[in-house]
């Protein structure tokens, strides 16, 4: 009789979970409020990028020098909700710390362990159901302003390169070439090879856990109250039982980490997407607008514009300024869009200050693998965090470190 396992969180890093242990044998169970891809998730608001270049901690020597413009312009990307900043100020200075080269350099390691081979890994997650057709393949351009702007980031340019990564370097023709609506204001692009993207996140994690269900999984709809001890008691009053907890529920992890005695410094950093439906154009592969800091991604039928972080408690309603930063910054790069509608969306990604997930049992109850923290990869890792979590639940050896990732690190 395979274990049994619960799975809490049916967002991608979820999903990938419950998929690649139920493929292994186990009876898995899947846990969540809410259906799969629904727009509550983190999962279906992210700019949808398989972002294999994303080694870079969000802290790290490059960033830490832009700190005072980031925090203080009124056109950052980043917004603070400064009566929030007493409660955030511990969790900030753990942050800026591990921005410094040695520590960058470890976090680095670990985080190309969970991203280098994104595509294939989720090339072999989808293969087989209907989310194999979101999967597309191609080039991740980087747009400057100007040359100097990519040539003055030594750090992150020494580090990809050494990890592996190739790039084309493209001048404002070749740029032309490749979209000619880009505005004069772009002038210098970086193509990174190797690249992939997927064309509709929320159908396509609907679709895994729709392959999930039909081929045994089960789905249990609520939330979730207490975790540990080989049971998940639920708002309801229901209690699940199994012999292996796997909780992946993002942000919402932090709450039920600590109830089993964990210091978990988790910060919910809210981001925000621009979505248009009929645009006249979109770019003909992803692309990550380097001084503005936000994504923009071609998708079935519409145009992803995702970024913005902002730092306030889990329940603040949308910023609207965040959306009209995204507009302009949009139309910034795209003078002539037209569009036939616009949906906008305000999710939070699950951040730890050293920019890397918690991916492990629980020293405190072994009944519990934690697998969240993800930040702005989760999307990119998810099938490799999958795997993972699926060799720690059935205690096959690994080839890969995790103590990296070790969920009793900051206790």
């Amino acid at each position: 009789m395979g274990k049994t396992v619960i799975v809490i969180g049916a967002g991608i890093t979820g999903v990938s979970c419950a998929e690649t242990l139920r493929r292994a044998g186990a009876k898995v169970t899947l846990v969540d409020r809410v259906p799969a891809g629904d727009p509550s998730q983190t999962s279906f608001g992210n700019a949808g990028i398989l972002a294999r270049e994303g080694v870079m901690p969000i802290a790290n020597p490059s960033m830490l020098k832009m700190i005072p413009q980031i925090m203080f312009s009124p056109r950052s990307p980043v917004y603070m909700k400064w009566s929030y900043m007493v409660k955030l100020m511990p969790w900030a200075a753990g942050f800026m710390l591990n921005g410094t080269k040695p520590k960058a350099a470890k976090i680095i390691t670990g985080l190309n362990t969970l991203l280098y081979d994104t595509v294939e890994k989720h090339t072999q997650l989808a293969k087989g159901t209907d989310a194999e057709h979101y999967i597309s393949k191609g080039d991740m351009t980087f747009l400057y302003r100007h040359r100097r702007q990519f040539t003055s980031d030594r750090f992150a340019n020494k580090t990809r390169a050494e990890l592996g990564m190739t790039w084309t370097e493209l001048n404002r023709d070749d740029l032309m070439d490749r979209d000619p609506h880009i505005s004069q204001r772009y002038q210098f692009g970086l193509a990174y090879h190797h690249h992939g993207w997927i064309t509709d996140p929320s159908a396509y994690v609907a679709a895994l856990v729709h392959h999930f269900q039909t081929q045994g999984g089960k789905i249990h709809a609520g939330a979730v109250s207490t975790v540990g001890d080989r049971t998940v008691g639920m708002m309801d009053g229901s209690v699940l039982n199994a012999d292996t907890i796997v909780l992946a529920t993002g942000a919402w992890s932090k709450e039920l980490a600590r109830a089993l005695g964990h210091r978990v410094p988790l910060q919910g950093e809210r981001g925000y997407h621009l979505t248009l439906q009929g645009p006249s154009h979109m770019p003909p592969n992803p692309y990550l607008i380097i001084d503005k800091r936000f994504g923009l991604t071609p998708m079935d039928g519409f145009l992803r514009c995702a970024g913005q972080s902002e730092f306030a408690p889990l329940d603040t309603p949308p910023n609207p300024a965040a959306i009209n930063n995204l507009r302009r910054f949009l139309y910034n790069l795209y003078p002539n869009l037209k569009h036939d509608g616009e949906t906008t969306w305000q999710g939070t990604r699950p951040t730890l200050p050293d920019s890397l997930p918690m991916i492990g049992r629980s020293p405190n109850d072994p009944s519990v693998v934690f697998a969240f923290g993800a930040q702005h990869l989760g999307l990119t890792m998810g099938p490799k965090v999958g795997q993972l979590v699926r060799d720690i639940v059935l205690d096959r050896p690994s080839n890969i470190d995790t103590n990296a990732y070790n969920p009793s690190r900051f206790d």
